[in-house]
């Protein structure tokens, strides 16, 4: 019977590999981004919940979902890092039939966050009170601030595992079972926030608590996807396998991630600090812009990361026409579909904010400005996501981390801290489609050579 059951196991492996290396490409990415892109979406809808719910207890209590997004992006940072730096790896492993080399860093990945994620919950626990205003709280945000975090520290070890997992099963071309482990958390936070934070009348901390229970349902979904699935590559500990050559593998593939989350962390705080003196209104105002904002650029992320796994196989496999022409196919299709949704919530960007924050003009007003300024800049995000994705996916760490590094924290963090010096706040809203065009120069410079050398290996296989 264990001999069927490995038989079976090389069989749909085999016919992965056949998938990725002989399916038109039209028709392959959208088959892999579907069920990505549909984890993203609901990812992005509780999380845009969270924000809505909590703005109805008051505007400090919105703004405290601004600063708890700082600690969220750090958090994420670490489990992208390793689960799309493992998932890389798995990717390019498979498609060069290598699947022990695979299994060990699903494992190494997996047990190493878990770890991490206690760390961080121990630490954090022990400094709530400096931790929200490091990251930029003000007296009358901490308290709720405090409340929201206590909680999402205790899911730390969980969430880790989750992005780690989601990646290892997106890397083998698998996404709609990780799919599935998302999206019930997802839907089951939604659920819970009004519940408990109307009905059980906790508050903010009700939000947190929705989360943390999303969270481990999530956990304990996608870790059934992995281990008991016949067509998965199971997470054992005897795979696990700390050695400086592992982690140099995952860290030099997952580096980009952590520059792009990373960055997201810092540049998240230098918002909520530089925000401040305009008041709560303006950290809350933000917090609305981007928690819609990563509403929009999570499909465009889904459909990314269903072009990385083809992109990986691909190269693994070295079918350079297949990598360019997965390439260009996402470029343009990113391309129609966020100029279509900048233009309609370009028009629509008063009635987003006040949705989230009626009772307060001010979070209005300063929230439909900044959300129109990010929004002038949609028909760029494509080819940024898709140059930063690409370089990624190949293995080309260094170049791929300063296309990551430049929209959250190269021009970003640096435009944050000039532009209000001269434009007050609206420095401050303008921060971010200013870093987003420099960035698509950035990005520009650095895919163009690296298209010209596959251009020229693929006419070379011909």
């Amino acid at each position: 019977m264990k001999q069927l059951a490995q038989a079976r196991q090389a069989m749909t492996q085999e016919q992965r590999y056949r998938m990725m290396m002989e399916t038109p490409i039209p028709r392959l990415i959208p088959k892999l981004a579907v069920p990505t892109i549909i984890s993203m979406l609901v990812t992005a809808i509780y999380n845009m919940a969270d924000t809505f719910f909590v703005s109805r207890i008051g505007t400090s209590a919105s703004g405290a979902v601004g600063i708890i997004a700082s600690l969220m992006f750090m958090i994420q940072a670490i489990g992208f890092t390793f689960g799309m730096g493992s998932g890389n790896y798995i990717s390019r492993s498979l498609g060069d039939q290598k699947g022990d080399e695979a299994g060990k860093a699903a494992a190494t990945a997996f047990f190493t966050v878990f770890l991490i994620g206690i760390v961080m919950m121990a630490v954090g626990s022990a400094f709530t009170e400096r931790l929200v205003y490091f990251l930029g709280a003000t007296p009358t945000i901490a308290p709720y601030a405090m409340d929201y975090m206590r909680y999402i520290l205790y899911a730390a070890p969980f969430m880790l595992c989750s992005f780690v997992m989601n990646n290892i099963l997106r890397s083998q071309g698998i996404a709609l079972y990780a799919m599935f482990g998302i999206a019930t958390g997802g839907i089951l936070n939604m659920i819970l926030d009004p519940i408990l934070i109307f009905g059980f009348h906790m508050g903010i901390a009700g939000a947190a608590i929705a989360t943390m229970a999303s969270q481990m349902v999530s956990f304990t979904i996608l870790l059934c996807q992995c281990n008991l699935r016949k067509d998965s590559i199971k997470i054992r500990i005897s795979r696990f396998t700390p050695t400086l050559r592992m982690y140099g593998i995952i860290l030099h593939a997952g580096l980009p991630s952590l520059c792009r989350q990373g960055m997201m962390s810092v540049s998240s705080i230098v918002l909520n600090v530089t925000a401040g003196p305009y008041g709560d209104a303006a950290i809350s105002a933000m917090s609305i812009v981007g928690r819609f904002m990563m509403f929009i650029n999570s499909g465009l992320i889904g459909f990314g990361q269903g072009f990385q796994p083809v992109c990986g196989f691909n190269y693994g496999a070295k079918r350079y026409d297949r990598v360019l022409e997965a390439f260009w196919f996402c470029f343009k299709v990113a391309t129609v579909v966020l100029t279509f949704l900048g233009l309609a919530s370009f028009g629509l960007a008063r009635q987003i904010i006040t949705a989230f924050r009626k009772e307060d003009l001010d979070v209005i007003a300063i929230g439909t400005r900044a959300l129109r300024l990010q929004l002038l800049t949609m028909p760029i995000q494509g080819w940024i996501i898709m140059c930063n994705m690409m370089t990624q996916s190949v293995g080309y760490g260094f170049r791929a981390s300063l296309v990551a590094v430049g929209r959250q924290g190269l021009f970003l963090v640096p435009a944050l801290l000039i532009l209000p010096g001269f434009f007050g706040i609206l420095g401050v809203q303008m921060a971010q489609a200013v870093a987003d065009v420099c960035t698509f120069f950035l990005a520009t410079a650095i895919i163009l050579g690296i298209l010209r050398d596959f251009r020229q290996k693929a006419l070379y296989n011909k």
